[in-house]
């Protein structure tokens, strides 16, 4: 998972040293002359650390959590053990960073309707929401649907899925990934100038998804999910359902919208037959620079209630020094994650 608030001065090659064991010169007298090589990392080293990381006395790394307190001490002693000098101004590994956790209570549904007719779908089973507002509760109250296609601004490619469109108040259903558009010299791939080909771009992230409803003033984000575009099973959304943290906010995250989340695709093709539309031709349609957003003439209607807690989690920081006298005052920054799930 990637989250860059519990960002950490990590390399894999501070790990391979940190795996030879031993005393360590501190990084000043460790710097090279200009031109000679470090040296090669440790695959086997790399290795062990990822078991003692990742083993179960370590309870899935989960912030707030004796996981929590194991990684960071495990990270600061390796870090020592390398040489590796404080980060922190104050001349500490760590750094505190305050966290609030918003856990949703699972005993909630979430209502489709059209006229007379309804589809109630079953929390975690059909769809998995969540609220970022540090509130006690938020509700979604028939807020209109609207299907936006892949759900991308990106004025480099010429593409807007949000033409005309004013979503106020209204929920957002959006496809995963970016739209995979075909390349024109060959029938069987997509084209590399457009979204990178292949390759996923940020456009295609579920973050960005949830970050285009904030901006657009949406009250709510349901992303169908797919596991092919998405690269993971249904079953690793469903490990959201668990205790979820951001970065403590002084608008308690009111911008964002109300309701995020994923619905299935057994779900999403309901819903779309619900509003006289056709999933799989919609979906087709959404890969074209033509696209408009479509209203699907449904109401959805959900009320999460939260329990809300806030920790002061930790950033592990450390500096290895340079040779170039020149230099010392530029730095290179390596980050990475410590924290996990925790346990599912």
């Amino acid at each position: 998972m990637m989250r860059t608030l519990l960002a950490v001065l990590l390399a894999a090659a501070t790990f391979s040293v940190g795996g030879c064991g031993g005393s360590q010169p501190d990084s000043s007298q460790r710097a090279l002359a200009p031109g000679v090589a470090a040296p090669a990392i440790d695959g086997q080293a790399v290795l062990e650390h990822t078991k003692v990381l990742a083993s179960d006395e370590f309870e899935g790394r989960k912030p707030g959590t004796k996981g929590e307190e194991l990684t960071v001490s495990y990270i600061v002693e390796e870090f020592k053990k390398a040489g590796v000098e404080p980060g922190n101004p104050d001349g500490t590994f760590l750094q505190n960073v305050p966290l609030v956790g918003i856990q949703a209570d699972p005993n909630t549904s979430l209502v489709f309707r059209k006229g007379g007719k309804q589809q109630r779908l079953r929390f975690r089973d059909d769809v998995v929401a969540w609220t970022k507002r540090v509130t006690e509760s938020v509700s979604l109250d028939r807020s209109d649907l609207v299907f936006v296609g892949y759900g991308v601004q990106a004025p480099e490619f010429q593409w807007d899925d949000y033409k005309g469109v004013d979503l106020k108040g209204k929920t957002m259903v959006v496809l995963i990934n970016d739209p995979p558009v075909p390349d024109t010299s060959n029938a069987s791939g997509l084209d590399p100038k457009v979204f990178g080909g292949k390759a996923m771009t940020y456009y295609g992230r579920w973050s960005y998804k949830y970050e285009m409803g904030e901006k657009m003033g949406a009250a709510g984000v349901l992303i169908v999910h797919e596991t092919e575009p998405a690269a993971y099973p249904f079953a690793v959304v469903q490990g959201r359902v668990a205790e979820q943290f951001d970065l403590v906010a002084p608008d308690k995250n009111m911008r964002r919208p109300a309701v995020e989340g994923w619905i299935t695709l057994d779900r999403a093709k309901d819903l779309f037959a619900l509003g006289g539309q056709d999933f799989e031709a919609m979906k087709k349609a959404a890969v074209s620079r033509e696209f408009k957003p479509v209203p699907l003439g449904v109401t959805a209607s959900m009320t999460i209630r939260n329990t809300i807690r806030t920790i002061d989690s930790r950033n592990v920081a450390g500096k290895v020094t340079g040779s170039d006298p020149a230099l010392k005052d530029e730095y290179v920054i390596y980050t990475s994650h410590w924290d996990h799930f925790g346990i599912g």
